[in-house]
C-alpha cells in the first residue's frame, strides 16, 4: 500500500481557509484521510510559529489552545517556529526550512512513498525536486487563488481544495 506523508505550512492554509471559506476550524485528520483516498496515512507534519503572549495576549490564548487540539490530532506531529518583528511587520522565521528539512530527511529515511505538500509557498520547489530525485512522488493541494505555478511544474500531481471539497472536513 502506498504511504503518505502530509507537510502542512500551518498559517498558509489558515489564510487559505479563511478566504475561501470563511471558517478555519478544519479537523486536519479528516481532510488528510479524505486526501489520501485508499492510501495508508503515515504521519501529519503542522508547521506554524507561535504568537508572541507579550504582544498579543489574547491571540497567543487561543492559539495555544488551538496547538493543544493539533497535539490531541491522531498521528499529526506539530513543529513550531518562531515570529520575529521586522520592521513593524511580524514574520515567521525557521518554519518553511523545518518543512523542507522534514520532507527530504523522511524520503531519505523511506518513510513515506508520497509527499503531499500543503502550502502555495515556491520556496519549497527545490526541496520538492530534492525528494523527487529520491525517487518519491509529491502532490500539491492548494486553493484556486494564490496557487503557485513554481509548485503546480515541481509536483507530480495536485489537487484543487475547494470549499464542496472541504465542507466536511470542518469541526461541528
Amino acid at each position: 500500500m502506498t504511504r503518505v506523508c502530509f507537510f502542512i505550512d500551518g498559517s498558509n492554509l489558515y489564510h487559505g481557509l479563511k478566504s475561501h471559506c470563511g471558517k478555519t476550524n478544519i479537523d486536519f485528520y479528516k481532510l488528510c484521510l479524505k486526501l489520501c483516498g485508499d492510501r495508508q496515512l503515515i504521519r501529519i507534519y503542522y508547521y506554524n510559529a507561535p504568537v508572541n503572549k507579550e504582544d498579543n495576549e489574547e491571540m497567543y490564548k487561543k492559539q495555544q489552545k488551538f496547538f493543544e487540539g493539533l497535539r490531541r490530532t491522531p498521528y499529526l506531529q506539530l513543529t513550531l517556529g518562531r515570529l520575529e518583528r521586522r520592521n513593524h511587520v511580524m514574520v515567521e522565521k525557521g518554519v518553511d526550512v523545518f518543512l523542507a528539512i522534514d520532507m527530504l530527511r523522511y524520503a531519505y529515511s523511506g518513510t513515506y512513498d508520497v509527499a503531499v505538500l500543503i502550502s502555495s509557498d515556491s520556496d519549497f520547489a527545490g526541496a520538492i525536486h530534492a525528494v523527487k530525485e529520491v525517487g518519491k512522488h509529491v502532490e500539491y493541494v492548494h486553493f484556486k487563488e494564490g496557487v503557485s505555478r513554481h509548485l503546480l511544474d515541481s509536483c507530480d500531481v495536485h489537487t484543487l481544495l475547494t470549499k464542496d471539497f472541504i465542507e466536511e472536513c470542518f469541526h461541528s
